[in-house]
């Protein structure tokens, strides 16, 4: 969860990496009931839905129990399974904090949890979105390596002013990435993990185009902040997804300096199509907005 244009000194009461403590003994029992509704409901949605990693994850940290989970707690299992831990952060902060806590196997979540009437959305990543969406994956080696990885190639891309390219890889991966299965498609990224409606709209709606995963493609296609998806890219499998990370990405960073953008809901024809979408459900809403 990162942001541009903050200023970058932390503000008061963080340290110097912009943490601050959880403060879990200060959640009331209507912030824990909330946790409570959003997890069993996604819990029970899931199964079929999210992939092996994730529903693996989910069971490894225990994040249920009685509401909101201590980060001490579900840290000593996230650590020794891939080396990573949660820490607490006042909500977005700058780039460079946000990578360098990636590179250094951090994940850095808001401690806040939405309010009851917000179950549905929220324009800001809660606690909910960071940690049920985030922290289950970093339990596989695979998308831990994953992760720390792109936190690297945040610093560089900060280096070379290319943060635009990277943060399409991010929001196509981490946070709306699908993922191919011998099962069929299912679903990695955590704002569909965390959000009962997209849960459902990434894999079963025929509005959005599902294209296969293509580094340089996804770096090239803007994203929607305020609705779903008109696009997801689908992944192999997680060692893919890590071995294009793992490239260097200078020869891509000169190549994308000269090159268009692509349209959001267009296919170009050398695309690997996994579903052609009607965008049905975008051209709806624009037409609505008119």
């Amino acid at each position: 969860m990162s942001a541009d244009g903050f200023a970058h000194s932390p503000p008061p009461g963080a340290r110097a990496d912009w943490t601050i403590d959880q403060g879990w003994s200060g959640y009331s029992q209507a912030e824990h009931q909330v946790w409570i509704t959003l997890y069993e409901r996604q819990a029970a949605l899931l199964p079929g839905r999210a992939c092996d990693a994730f529903l693996k994850g989910l069971e490894a940290l225990d994040l249920h129990r009685s509401g909101i989970p201590d980060f001490a707690r579900i840290n000593v299992e996230l650590n020794r399974l891939t080396g990573w831990s949660v820490v607490a952060v006042p909500g977005l902060v700058p780039d460079e904090v946000f990578f360098d806590h990636l590179a250094n196997r951090r994940f850095p979540a808001g401690q806040f949890v939405r309010k009851p009437e917000q179950l549905d959305y929220l324009q800001e990543p809660d606690i909910f979105h960071d940690v049920f969406g985030h922290v289950p994956m970093l339990t596989d080696p695979v998308f831990a390596d994953y992760m720390a990885a792109y936190g690297r190639g945040g610093q560089r891309a900060m280096r070379r002013g290319q943060l635009a390219n990277l943060a399409r890889l991010y929001w196509y991966t981490v946070e709306f990435g699908l993922l191919q299965t011998p099962q069929g498609v299912r679903i990695y990224g955590a704002g569909i993990v965390s959000s009962r409606a997209e849960s459902i709209f990434a894999l079963d709606d025929p509005s959005p185009n599902r294209l296969a995963f293509d580094l340089e493609r996804v770096m090239r296609t803007p994203y929607r902040i305020d609705d779903f998806q008109q696009v997801y890219f689908v992944i192999p499998s997680l060692q893919a997804l890590l071995d294009a990370t793992l490239q260097d990405f200078g020869p891509i960073y000169g190549r994308l300096d000269g090159a268009s953008e692509i349209p959001i809901a267009e296919i170009l024809p050398t695309d690997g199509v996994i579903t052609r979408g009607t965008q049905a459900y975008a051209l709806e809403k624009a037409k609505a907005a008119q």
